[in-house]
């Protein structure tokens, strides 16, 4: 399994806690590598260049779904790869430092249109938590700055910091921080509420129509690869995700299992994958 982001993140945990799982079920182990880069681009290329034997696999996130609108890449990944299982589900959030003194979206609306520009922090630019801040901005009529980082754990350190006001995040690196009181999070941009912040609106709940978007991690292989291969990793990872340890351990980091067919997760790719082409026209997101 060869994970596209660093060791330590959501990904990595969740495909790790997963390989532990299968691997006696398998028969064989299950080795998880790192390769990162290029918001999981790296990952994707080096897999795409390998045998489509279906014993190699990509653990990746919706980055696959949306990098092919801002990247020029040497591959496609809506071709080259067939979608094996979703694995997770989790929302992007909007979190604010307790010195903006706001405790909900419309009083944060109010004084961003009294005090235009206010900054807000993602892992990068062109990411879903990018679409997230500039969506939200369009619908509620405000301008906000966006602030992107090389990554995730950065852009919370400045932000429980205090250097800048707002985060458009992932909700796993934050909720120790939110549980300790030292951040607010006022919207998630899933369309119920996440069972990790269950007294948190949506954007939707929070007047802003539309605003649904949906992080996940997924797996997948070559296309090519044999179809008993793809049912065979399906069905052994489906039964890991039912296992009360693994959803335990899953929601310790804000992090909803999935599983469900290969047929679901395609579908689930195609929409994201057209939906992010459209908001990276409308919304005018660039990587620089």
């Amino acid at each position: 399994m060869v994970v596209a982001f660093p060791p330590g993140g959501s990904t990595d945990i969740a495909v790790r806690v997963l390989a532990e799982r299968v691997a006696p079920a398998l028969g064989q182990p299950v080795v998880v590598e790192n390769r990162t880069g290029a918001s999981g681009n790296v990952a994707a290329e080096f897999v795409v260049k390998q045998p489509a034997d279906g014993h190699l696999v990509l653990a990746t996130a919706d980055a696959l779904a949306s990098t092919p609108h801002l990247y020029k890449l040497a591959f496609d990944p809506a071709k080259d790869f067939v979608p094996v299982v979703q694995l997770t589900r989790q929302p992007v959030v909007l979190a604010a430092h307790p010195s903006v003194g706001v405790n909900t979206v419309a009083e944060l609306i109010a004084l961003a249109k009294s005090r235009p520009g206010l900054g807000y922090a993602t892992s990068g630019a062109g990411s879903l938590q990018h679409m997230a801040g500039e969506w939200f901005a369009k619908l509620a009529g405000i301008r906000l700055t966006h602030v992107p980082y090389k990554g995730g754990g950065q852009a919370v350190t400045d932000l429980v910091g205090g250097q800048v006001p707002l985060g458009s995040l992932g909700n796993t690196p934050l909720l120790p921080h939110y549980r300790a009181g030292k951040l607010k999070i006022l919207a998630q941009t899933t369309r119920t509420r996440s069972a990790s912040l269950p007294e948190v609106p949506t954007y939707e709940e929070a007047g802003q129509h539309g605003l649904v978007l949906e992080q996940w991690l997924g797996l997948f292989v070559v296309a090519g690869s044999p179809p008993a291969a793809v049912r065979r990793l399906n069905a052994e990872i489906g039964r890991a995700l039912a296992e009360p340890a693994v959803r335990e351990r899953f929601a310790q980091y804000g992090l909803e299992p999935v599983g469900g067919t290969p047929q679901e997760f395609a579908r689930l790719y195609r929409d994201d994958y057209e939906k992010y082409a459209r908001l990276t026209r409308e919304l005018n997101i660039r990587l620089d």
